[in-house]
């Protein structure tokens, strides 16, 4: 797990607004990512919402093995949806092989490093996102979150999952995707925003990463801005 924080300056503005907290965003990576490699993935991310926000990186639990059964510690998966130990986001009616011990170290870190904000997602992260805030909107969860964020999501097709997307899901969500993304196609990300009854949707023209330049960057910032005065706003109200 990684977490970070950003540096303020040194005027009594700067310190004024350092002594107020930030947003506490969990990230999850994609397939075959960890931590570390999302969080060097996203590095405009990461600075663009540096002032509002403080992310701490999580790994999946399992390896992915390649072809010849070795193990690479730095490729991880949330959880397979084929018996080989593969995982496809376009693959419909599979097992979720391993779903439960995700949920579990998920658990952990919340109860460990929590409370957090939000959730945010790419690829099968956004996928896991998607699925927690689904999960929340039953009252599965044994934690809360009051927003996600979601970089190329789409639903889960393993066929486990398929009872989770039956009601609307209440909470406030931004989805950017890629016009281009041939991985998960603009359709699969559409297919999730539908879920959420006030989604907020920036789309870009390239394919599948984190986007983070022009309109998408305003996108993560207007909306993180308006979470920020919701919640740690009303935090401070309540104080007085």
């Amino acid at each position: 797990m990684s977490e970070e924080n950003s540096t303020s300056n040194q005027s009594s503005e700067a310190n004024n607004k350092a002594e107020r907290r930030k947003l506490k965003i969990l990230a999850f990576h994609g397939y075959i990512q960890n931590a570390t490699v999302f969080k060097g993935k996203i590095g405009s991310f990461r600075k663009a919402v540096s002032k509002l926000a403080q992310l701490v990186f999580l790994s999946a639990p399992h390896k992915v093995f390649s072809d010849d059964g070795t193990g690479d510690e730095d490729a991880r998966s949330w959880w397979f949806n084929a018996e080989d130990n593969t995982y496809s986001g376009k693959c419909l009616g599979g097992p979720a092989l391993g779903f439960e011990d995700s949920l579990r170290i998920i658990e952990e870190v919340v109860k460990d490093h929590g409370p957090f904000d939000g959730f945010m997602g790419f690829s099968q992260g956004a996928c896991l996102v998607g699925l927690l805030a689904a999960m929340q909107q039953k009252g599965y969860l044994p934690y809360t979150f009051k927003f996600a964020i979601f970089a190329s999501g789409f639903r889960s097709g393993s066929l486990v999952h398929k009872g989770f997307y039956d009601e609307d899901i209440d909470l406030p969500s931004l989805h950017v995707y890629g016009e281009s993304d041939s991985i998960i196609p603009k359709e699969m990300s559409e297919s999730l925003i539908n879920l959420f009854v006030r989604p907020i949707v920036a789309e870009h023209s390239g394919g599948h990463y984190v986007a983070c330049s022009g309109s998408i960057k305003d996108a993560y910032l207007d909306f993180l801005h308006d979470r920020y005065q919701d919640i740690i706003g009303n935090e401070e109200q309540e104080k007085r």
